[in-house]
């Protein structure tokens, strides 16, 4: 009996010295309208680049990719590179090599596009929160799934009152 309420799938993960139980949700958002467009699920302990990939929308006409500098991989970027994707990543810097002022220029270039995109999961937390009222991954996705259709569903209705042609 006990079993049923545990959540067995979800798992811990720390973030800035804080621990965190749960899920969470990988997402690619359009920079100019702000859409979600494919999201990806996954337990809290599953590191986000791991889902980069699987939520590349191939359907999407501008191939710009645009993360942070936790995504930095060579293999990575070169493959994708060859599968037309235009690739910016942030740069980092380590204790022996800082980054040069026209690498802090680009990473602010980037900077100031994802800002934008982190409107969208501002948004999403706003819509109940970041708390899941489910367990199993299955229902997390599902329940994920919904609150971004809801978000997009919202993020419309502005578009058309504001008389955006967005399409």
């Amino acid at each position: 009996a006990k079993r049923r309420q545990k959540d067995m799938d979800a798992r811990w993960t720390k973030k800035h010295g804080k621990s965190y139980f749960g899920y969470k949700v990988s997402a690619n958002a359009d920079k100019r309208y702000k859409l979600v467009r494919k999201i990806k699920v996954s337990t809290a302990s599953e590191h986000d680049t791991l889902h980069f990939e699987e939520v590349l929308d191939p359907s999407n006409t501008n191939r710009n990719v645009l993360a942070d500098k936790g995504y930095v991989d060579g293999a990575r970027e070169d493959r994708l590179t060859q599968q037309g994707w235009r690739m910016h990543i942030q740069r980092k810097g380590s204790k022996d090599k800082p980054i040069s002022e026209t690498q802090k220029r680009r990473n602010t270039r980037i900077a100031k596009t994802r800002a934008r995109i982190e409107h969208v999961f501002a948004g999403l937390a706003e819509m109940g929160g970041k708390g899941l009222r489910t367990i199993g991954l299955a229902r997390a996705t599902l329940q994920l799934n919904w609150k971004v259709a809801a978000y997009n569903l919202r993020r419309l209705v502005y578009l058309k009152e504001a008389r955006v042609e967005a399409f």
